[in-house]
């Protein structure tokens, strides 16, 4: 009897191929002006810095891998140092695709320092259906820091005929002023979303929202104001010091009628990025 050697099977595993980036962009204050201390960009992440005509530092953040699905890992970390004045934006809208396993995602993290203020205004994160993204923000401020942290998020795009039936999303806030907890919160939705997004107490048939964090020892002033722009589709209140706001609408493009005039209103002589027009 011929004896038979069994065949060893050497090919690899096939694995899909994931993205993942990380960027890190410290400013420093020089001569009453905000300039880089350190810039570190890896993967898919980059940053790029526009000319302005101010003291202030524009920054405009980029995931070139074009969109995010299972697997991939994003990472964003933004320091300002004492005295510094920043805004960040995207680019564009982040796409969560439909996702095969897992889940995408994304981390950001910034520190404020004393007598500084930092705006965070990336554009609208669009979900697509089946998509999976479990996001999360820590920010970290000094007893004089002013922080505008504002989040839009999309349910599939009504003008693309795109209806967002099951997808998974999880968002996670922390916001420390002076190591104290001082906002935290946590929303969840899926895998059954529709469903989810019909209640009353959810977005009641829209499928787009925004919340609106502005920590500033003056916030209150805002308060009466913002409720005008905002409107019955969503509200604002104030207590200890931060302004929170929702705002839920039908499309991005309505949405966006109410979002941008309360982004000028709260962030000062700043305005709203300019990419946010491209």
């Amino acid at each position: 009897m011929m004896n038979v050697r069994p065949t060893l099977d050497l090919t690899p595993a096939t694995k899909p191929q994931r993205a993942y980036g990380h960027a890190r962009l410290t400013v420093k204050a020089v001569k009453g002006r905000t300039r880089i201390a350190t810039l570190y960009q890896e993967g898919c992440a980059k940053i790029r810095l526009p000319v302005t005509d101010n003291a202030s530092l524009e920054a405009v953040i980029i995931n070139t891998s074009g969109g995010l699905t299972g697997g991939d890992e994003m990472r964003w970390q933004f320091d300002a140092g004492d005295d510094c004045h920043t805004q960040i934006a995207t680019q564009a809208c982040e796409r969560i695709y439909k996702a095969s396993s897992s889940v995408a995602q994304v981390e950001t993290t910034l520190s404020v320092g004393e007598n500084a203020s930092l705006a965070w205004l990336p554009q609208e994160t669009i979900l697509f259906e089946r998509s999976a993204l479990k996001r999360t923000l820590t920010a970290h401020l000094g007893a004089t820091s002013r922080a505008l942290i504002v989040e839009p998020v999309v349910f599939g795009r009504k003008a693309m005929g795109e209806d967002v039936q099951n997808c998974t999303f999880r968002d996670r806030w922390r916001i420390y002023r002076q190591d104290k907890l001082v906002h935290a919160e946590d929303f969840t939705i899926g895998p059954e979303t529709a469903v989810m997004l019909a209640r009353p107490a959810l977005l009641g048939g829209m499928r787009t929202m925004a919340t609106i964090l502005l920590l500033d020892h003056d916030a209150e002033r805002y308060l009466e104001r913002a409720r005008k722009i905002i409107g019955e589709k969503g509200g604002a209140s104030f207590w200890s010091g931060k302004l929170l706001a929702r705002l839920v609408d039908e499309d991005a493009y309505s949405l966006r009628k109410r979002l941008i005039p309360l982004i000028e209103l709260l962030n000062q002589k700043a305005g709203v990025p300019k990419v946010w027009s491209i």
